[in-house]
């Protein structure tokens, strides 16, 4: 793969194409990508940005040109009728997702016996009072006046007067303003001592099980509560048994395994991570050990692919920029661990099932070719419009560009490109980022939104209340802040 150019091969042609040093400096900062032989300038990128409505920051801006230079690699593999179907390449590239399931497998059979269930300790912190169930009707007072509160303090003796045990969920689905709880029929499920306000523990625990309370006030309303009896949660006490054996289990597995596994985190493996949630890119191939263990050593490369096995919406690389160091610290032994259990698994020779591999393999191609039809370079269409590689190749980056002028300015769908596949351009296309450029970029989108901003501001009606030094303040509004 070439990332980036070597400084000494790029510098000398940048040298040979000038006539001068300053023309020299200035080629290193006109453009910001390249994918192929098409080039991001600084004045495209620029104009993108200041045009949309996104942040004009150095990260939305290097976040533009990634996709960019993704659709374009999409658009060169296309005009060279390359499917990127090799098996063997995609499993490359998907290693974090294969790892995952191996390891994932290795742990269903490592932790098959341990949900077993302590009943006699479930009952006893049943019969103790460790462990409390409640179900409720709930009449919600939050913000009311007192008048307010009589009418619902009404409304709830009266639904008082006529619940029973038989009764009870039928109204509580019926009546109940926790609608949570409402939709199980009033059900709390089971939770420790403590966990709820003190008004409404003290009534449940003055109940026998089976009876219900009089109407309640606690600061969130009104509520009828019911007590249920030991045959009705036992099922409930008997899976948090299981779930509790289960994660004490986990827990000292885990705990061996670290300890067996001699992790040790090295002394810049806190700066790297940092710097990796900010940009993750940068890291992909980055050998920098973050920590050793018996099972080799862990990189900022690996703990990147790592990452990419987590859901998006979980936001970790967020997370990480806000994490204390020693939060850091912990993560990178979580993920060393994660390379101690697959270890374990390549022991056992622990293989990936047949169809979990072809429903991998499949959203792989799938989603290549959804996107060449999305973005209108699928090779047959070149090939009919194009008879060379070379032409091809300009007219897939020119249906490119116009697709991704549009998306960006909400014109068109966003088409997305998994890590893997754009693992898999990077890796067989060239590409590069200018880091010098983009700081010309945002200077220049900057502007351009400012001049934007200025234009709508001057074509708004003028307002016929002076809005000058001497004009008086305005009332604030009564309406609440939302």
């Amino acid at each position: 793969m070439k990332r980036t150019f070597a400084v000494a091969a790029f510098a000398a042609l940048a040298l040979s194409a000038c006539s001068g040093l300053k023309d020299a400096l200035n080629a290193h900062t006109d453009w910001v990508a390249r994918g192929g032989s098409t080039e991001l300038t600084v004045n495209q990128l620029a104009t993108l940005l200041g045009k949309s409505r996104a942040p004009v920051t150095k990260p939305i801006a290097k976040s533009i040109a990634n996709g960019w230079v993704d659709y374009q690699l999409l658009g060169v593999a296309a005009a060279h009728n390359d499917s990127l179907a090799d098996l063997k390449v995609i499993d490359e590239v998907m290693w974090p997702a294969i790892a995952n399931l191996k390891a994932r497998k290795w742990y269903e059979i490592v932790s098959k016996g341990w949900g077993v269930e302590d009943t006699l300790a479930a009952r006893r912190q049943w019969e103790n009072g460790e462990i409390l169930a409640a179900d409720h009707i709930l009449l919600l007072t939050q913000g009311m006046n007192d008048a307010q509160k009589a009418d619902v303090k009404k409304k709830i003796d009266a639904l008082r007067g006529r619940v029973t045990s038989a009764n009870f969920a039928a109204l509580a689905r019926a009546n109940s303003q926790d609608k949570g709880s409402a939709a199980q029929g009033g059900s709390l499920g089971i939770f420790p001592k403590g966990q709820m306000v003190s008004d409404f523990e003290k009534a449940l625990v003055a109940l026998k099980p089976g009876e219900i309370s009089p109407v309640i006030a606690t600061q969130y309303g009104y509520h009828v509560i019911r007590r249920p009896t030991y045959d009705q949660i036992r099922n409930q006490l008997f899976a948090a048994s299981r779930g509790r054996t289960v994660q004490v289990a986990e827990s000292t597995y885990l705990a061996k395994l670290e300890a067996n596994g001699k992790i040790e985190v090295k002394k810049g493996a806190i700066a790297t991570v940092k710097a990796l949630a900010n940009d993750p890119e940068a890291y992909r191939r980055d050998n920098t050990v973050l920590a050793t263990s018996t099972a080799g050593k862990f990189t900022a490369s690996r703990l990147v692919g790592w990452l990419e096995t987590l859901p998006p919406n979980a936001r970790v690389l967020d997370q990480i920029k806000q994490m204390p160091d020693s939060m850091v610290t912990q993560l990178v032994r979580r993920f060393a661990n994660n390379e101690l259990v697959l270890k374990q698994a390549d022991s056992a020779k622990i293989q990936v099932d047949s169809a979990d591999l072809n429903t991998l393999h499949t959203s792989f191609i799938s989603a290549v070719r959804n996107a060449w039809g999305q973005l209108g370079v699928a090779p047959t269409s070149l090939q009919d419009s194009a008879k060379t590689e070379s032409d091809r190749e300009k007219l897939a980056a020119k249906r490119i560009n116009d697709y991704f002028t549009r998306m960006v300015q909400e014109q068109a769908p966003f088409v997305p490109v998994p890590t893997p596949l754009s693992n898999i351009l990077r890796t067989k296309y060239k590409y590069a980022f200018n880091d010098a450029g983009f700081d010309r970029a945002v200077q220049e989108a900057a502007k351009i939104r400012s001049s934007a901003d200025s234009a709508r501001t001057a074509g708004q009606p003028q307002t016929a209340v002076p809005l000058g030094p001497s004009a008086p303040p305005t009332a604030p509004s009564s309406t609440p802040p939302r």
